[in-house]
């Protein structure tokens, strides 16, 4: 929060726009509609751009006009809230859509923006995004940037949670306003905001004190908020409505009631719409007595407190996952058919289908899931528990070899394991070793290889890139090793190996030596089928 992601969304824009494209910008809160406008107005006021605003803050006579000009074309930026999604909103040639606070929407309303133009370019912006547009983005169905480095001169967020005390609050208002700040004071009871806004009066007596939440008239909602951004207003009473987006720099300091009522996004949110300068900013999260809080209240409130590094919202995002799940991709279901077949496995089919698509494919939705190619050298390939006694650290390196993209990954495990745990045992060599010939049989189109002391098997797949040339080159010179199964049935497609190797380091020099051969030969070669192979 406040590292950029609207100065990202102007130049988006203006690219839009020099295209000759229309940008339609979609906003939670009426209050950042307007903030936006203003935003963009002050940006583009150079250039030959036209800017307008859509929401309740505006007569229902200037939003028809609105409207006809976005059908006409006239109109190259539209700003709105939800409201721009009605059905009076036709765009002419829609070229770019930005979601701010994309968390703030539901998977409908951002699929009917997306369906307004089958050729609109999405530009997605938030400080916490929520478990489905994460997992989107980690599944490479979307792209995804994290604009980690703060601007110049960032402090961290002091953040204080603690039992609610009148002479804190009243100390911490006196502060800000010493030094010539603002103070957002978030009571988020529309019902009670007045009493609050007296209690606040009486605690710092000279505050000019304003109230505001999302059920006032649009023309008073509207003047609070700018006397507050232009400081004729130094506290400011208010509801969840400056969640999102708002952004006053002189604003600094911030005290939250009733802390505990709020989730773990909302309240990295809120303690967002401070510390947006240079000056150190304070949030004081405000609870009732412990026994009165949930045990998982305490947790969010921890986390918060404990979460005080600058950008820590994408790591809180990344727990959101962990915690809530995935949820469907492609529905509005929160758990969509996961469950039934399991997470890893919906990852790996989802996974092959994104690589389908990327390469320009259709996803084959009938064949089977590959199979993991299988290596045996008859030699224990493991990581013993005297090496490494602690069992979730194992399973956990386990799955890292087994999950390494290529050679490269493989080192940088092998160096990483010798720093953690010492030099490696010849078995942690043997698995290593394993899986390399692992990587390097799956490249070439082979199935299996088992090799024994006394010979063994290869399989090759049924699409092998193997010339057969060279496995018929290598039966003819060497007969007394090599022997080729070329029968239809369950056996077609082995090359079979006899040839004593009782030593493990024999039959690891013996697989790789011959892989190279089968890669070597076969450079720029096409893939041919079991029938070309046989023929």
């Amino acid at each position: 929060m406040g590292f950029g992601k609207t100065e990202v969304a102007m130049r988006a824009a203006y690219l839009a726009v020099a295209s000759g494209r229309q940008v339609a910008i979609l906003a939670p809160t009426t209050l950042l509609a307007q903030q936006h406008f203003e935003t963009f107005g002050d940006r583009f006021a150079d250039w030959p751009v036209t800017i307008e605003v859509v929401s309740r803050l505006r007569a229902d006579g200037d939003v028809n006009a609105v409207a006809e000009r976005l059908a006409e074309g006239k109109v190259d930026i539209a700003i709105g809230t939800h409201r721009l999604l009605g059905k009076a909103f036709k765009f002419k040639d829609l070229g770019l859509v930005v979601i701010d606070e994309e968390h703030r929407f539901g998977v409908r309303q951002k699929e009917q923006l997306k369906n307004l133009r089958a050729e609109v370019d999405v530009l997605a912006l938030t400080a916490t995004p929520i478990p489905r547009t994460l997992n989107l983005s980690l599944a490479g169905i979307r792209d995804l940037s994290v604009i980690a480095t703060p601007p110049a001169r960032r402090l961290s967020i002091k953040t204080f949670v603690m039992q609610k005390r009148r002479a804190v609050i009243a100390e911490a208002v006196a502060r800000e306003l010493a030094r010539g700040g603002q103070v957002f004071y978030v009571h988020n009871e529309v019902r009670s905001i007045e009493r609050a806004a007296d209690e606040v009066a009486e605690l710092a007596p000279g505050a000019r004190i304003g109230i505001g939440h999302g059920q006032m008239p649009k023309r008073e909602l509207g003047d609070v908020m700018a006397d507050f951004y232009h400081r004729r207003i130094n506290v400011l009473v208010c509801t969840t409505i400056i969640e999102n987006g708002i952004d006053i720099p002189n604003a600094n300091t911030m005290v939250i009631e009733r802390a505990d009522k709020f989730g773990l996004a909302q309240l990295h949110q809120l303690r967002g719409r401070v510390g947006r300068s240079h000056r150190q900013a304070y949030a004081y999260l405000m609870t009732p007595h412990p026994k009165a809080m949930t045990a998982d209240a305490a947790k969010r409130l921890d986390a918060v407190q404990a979460a005080g590094e600058l950008g820590i919202g994408f790591t809180l995002a990344t727990h959101d996952l962990e915690i809530r799940g995935a949820g469907e991709l492609l529905g509005d279901e929160q758990s969509g058919q996961i469950a039934n077949i399991g997470f890893s496995l919906y990852m790996e089919m989802l996974e092959r289908a994104v690589a389908a698509i990327k390469a320009g494919k259709t996803p084959n939705l009938d064949a089977p899931l590959p199979t993991s190619h299988e290596v045996n050298l008859h030699v224990p390939a493991l990581i013993p528990d005297d090496y490494l006694p602690d069992v979730h650290a194992r399973l956990i390196m386990y799955k890292r070899i087994a999950n390494a993209a290529d050679q490269a990954e493989l080192d940088e495990l092998k160096v990483e394991m010798i720093d953690r745990f010492g030099l490696h045992p010849d078995s942690v060599k043997n698995l290593f070793r394993t899986t390399a010939i692992k990587h390097h049989a799956a490249a070439i189109g082979i199935d299996r290889v088992d090799i024994g002391p006394r010979g063994g098997r290869i399989e090759f797949k049924t699409e092998t890139q193997v010339d057969p040339l060279t496995i018929v080159k290598l039966v003819q010179q060497e007969p007394d090793t090599f022997r080729y199964r070329d029968a239809e049935g369950p056996t077609a497609n082995r090359l079979l190996v006899r040839r004593e190797m009782p030593h493990a380091d024999t039959r690891f020099q013996f697989v790789e030596q011959l892989l190279k051969r089968f890669a070597g030969n076969n450079a720029g070669a096409p893939r041919r089928t079991r029938e070309a192979q046989l023929a």
